[in-house]
């Protein structure tokens, strides 16, 4: 199993497991990977390091005292988790996104939060009518649930 650190255009970065080059390569190829945070499908295979047992009694030399930050601790990550927390606190009300946020905004329904899909033309009208609205591009890991 090879283990490869991967990068797309917009520079997010991304681990990517593969049975071998080849079959890196081949789904590089055929658009079946893509960055997990943007959905971004020109990956760049970056610098990996290999892990090779070779010393399996040998002790690590101690390491530096540079703060080396947790995965968890990234950028992208604290993203993904914020996305994530979003999508669990709000009701999916898809391409009626406009209609709804505006009968909130007159006091038809209760206020709650909601999540959808609006055309530019209409999230401008809804801005200039006063009801806030905030574009929230979803990762496509985020959009499915992984087996």
């Amino acid at each position: 199993m090879k283990v490869l650190n991967l990068r797309c255009a917009h520079g997010h970065g991304f681990e990517g497991w593969f049975g071998s080059e080849s079959e890196f390569e081949a789904q590089r190829d055929g658009g079946q990977i893509e960055c997990p945070l943007c959905g971004d499908k020109a990956v760049v295979k970056g610098l990996s390091a290999p892990r090779l047992n070779l010393g399996a009694g040998r002790k690590e030399p101690p390491a530096a005292d540079v703060p080396v930050p947790m995965p968890e601790q990234s950028p992208e990550a604290r993203w993904m988790r914020a996305v994530r927390d979003v999508l669990a606190r709000t009701e999916d009300v898809g391409d009626r996104f406009a209609q709804e946020a505006r009968r909130m905004h007159h006091g038809e329904v209760e206020e709650r939060g909601i999540r959808g899909r609006a055309t530019p033309e209409e999230a401008v009208a809804l801005l200039d009518e006063g009801i806030a609205v905030l574009p929230l591009p979803v990762p496509a890991a985020l959009k499915e649930t992984l087996q």
